[in-house]
């Protein structure tokens, strides 16, 4: 009986530093090349943690390197991601099959309800409506020759003058930009000035919100066990308490754009420019939830989209001054306060933001789920349930896609000359090339987005030289489109005869 109880003693000791024993073998088990090894029931849990950090990296990875280009990820308890990088996929998933393959709504349905870019059918077709009416020749001159030009030349290029001026001030380029964008999105579209670019750089609170708000939406998306984050969500505690308390923050300024905007359709008969806001409270549309989830929606993809890029434009040039050297030169062609059609002429800018963006897109991965059973293109067989997505950041990265020099920085590549000998933009196609999305769902601000971010550069670098106060790689920075800890820079003024 002793030696029995001795022996069931020595067992419970020796289980725990058994269990650790196999749990370092299956870590070991994982190669450096990161392939999703699966298991029984934990499937390819060891690989996702062991690769949580680097996501975006890791499953880009995972896509280049297969023949299809597409990657199936067995996460725990049969949930399953298929992501791909293969352009005869993205247009089946955006085009073909659209219906398919509808948004992750329930995930993001907090955050955006039921705003353009989380709904489907009648909803969506209605929201898209309204909206291109504000993407028309006209609006966009408006908002090039007037919203963009004051915000550029009353608040953001003074206080890179100001920068300049001490010579040694470190500012972070990147929460300019963020300032800057959504000062620009709510001017034009809902006749609102938020003042988020003074020259004081008040504190951001709404600006705060809405980074904690998407960072805690956007880990839903990736969390091995879904019924953790809604467990969380229903007692109100950890992240989920945080995303509540930024949801409200983001929500009270929705409702105080349309308070303001109800005042001022009460007190004019007739409105001098009539804005996206004003579209939709004039087209018979009196729910206010619904006008602070389009609200929403808008802000994020004006706020976060422009200047993500634009960062990392800016950062890329001083990895490449040939190519800042290249702007300057067009930019020095055209006047100093520039008109629409000379924003829409600046074509080697254009290619290089079309570069950047291929590089470090603004939207790394976009994630959609499997409605109903299907094949793709490429045999991969999809369940309904699965989540599916088409993986922007990977395909930029594809040797297939853009040659043996994918890794350079070369607006080039978008560029032939005409007969005169002048470059002329040469398109991809959209499913190759799908930052902006593609297909029926194409984004409708993409024009307004180049426009914006032309005239940005045009701006700054006629006047002025960015440079990085560190010098981190990319691929180590790039966190869900934006660069980690911010773009810390110095502002140095550029000659007049600096080219």
């Amino acid at each position: 009986m002793t030696d029995l109880n001795l022996s069931t003693s020595i067992f419970s000791l020796l289980l725990p530093f058994t269990f650790i024993i196999i749990i370092f073998f299956f870590f070991k088990s994982i190669n450096n090349n990161s392939d999703p090894k699966s298991y029984p029931l934990i499937r390819s849990l060891f690989s996702i943690l062991q690769n949580r950090h680097r996501y975006i990296l890791w499953t880009s990875e995972l896509v280049n390197k297969t023949a299809t280009k597409t990657a199936v990820i067995h996460r725990p308890f049969g949930r399953v991601t298929v992501v791909t990088a293969n352009p005869s996929v993205v247009r089946h998933m955006l085009k073909t099959n659209i219906h398919f393959y509808p948004t992750s709504r329930t995930t993001f349905f907090d955050l955006l309800g039921d705003g353009i870019f989380n709904v489907d059918g009648d909803g969506w077709k209605y929201q898209r409506q309204v909206s291109c009416l504000e993407f028309a020749t006209r609006s966009l001159r408006h908002f090039v020759e007037h919203v963009v030009d004051a915000e550029l030349n009353d608040r953001f290029l003074p206080i890179l003058a100001t920068s300049a001026d001490t010579g040694t001030t470190v500012i972070d380029f990147q929460d300019l930009l963020q300032r800057f964008a959504l000062d620009s999105v709510c001017r034009v579209a809902f006749g609102y000035d938020p003042t988020n670019l003074l020259s004081s750089l008040p504190e951001a609170v709404f600006a705060t919100a809405c980074d904690e708000a998407l960072m805690i939406t956007a880990e839903r998306m990736h969390l091995n066990l879904p019924l953790i984050w809604k467990l969380k969500r229903l007692l109100n505690v950890g992240s989920e308490k945080r995303l509540r308390i930024a949801i409200g923050i983001i929500r009270e300024f929705a409702n105080k754009v349309i308070k303001q905007k109800k005042l001022e359709l009460e007190q004019k008969s007739s409105l001098e420019s009539v804005d996206l806001l004003s579209r939709f409270m004039t087209s018979g549309n009196s729910d206010e939830n619904l006008l602070a989830d389009i609200i929403i929606n808008f802000i994020f993809t004006g706020r976060e989209t422009t200047p993500a890029a634009l960062t990392w434009l800016f950062w890329l040039l001083k990895k490449n001054p040939s190519v800042e050297t290249e702007l300057v030169k067009e930019i020095k062609l055209k006047s100093e306060n520039l008109n629409y059609d000379e924003v829409k002429d600046m074509v080697y800018t254009h290619a290089s933001l079309c570069e950047s963006m291929r590089l470090c897109p603004p939207v790394a991965v976009d994630d959609k789920f499997a409605a109903a059973a299907d094949v793709l293109p490429d045999g991969t067989v999809v369940k309904r349930g699965y989540s599916v997505s088409y993986h922007v950041y990977a395909m930029g990265r594809s040797e297939e896609l853009w040659g043996f020099d994918w890794a350079e920085f070369r607006p080039e590549r978008w560029l032939e000359k005409d007969v005169s000998g002048r470059w002329r933009f040469k398109p991809r196609d959209a499913y190759e090339y799908p930052v902006f999305q593609a297909g029926p769902r194409v984004c409708l601000g993409r024009e307004m987005a180049f426009l914006q971010m032309k005239r940005v550069v045009a701006g700054v670098l006629r006047r002025f030289r960015v440079v990085p106060a560190r010098d981190d790689g990319v691929d180590e920075g790039y966190v869900n489109a934006k660069m980690k800890g911010g773009f810390p820079v110095r502002i140095e003024k550029r000659d007049e005869i600096d080219g």
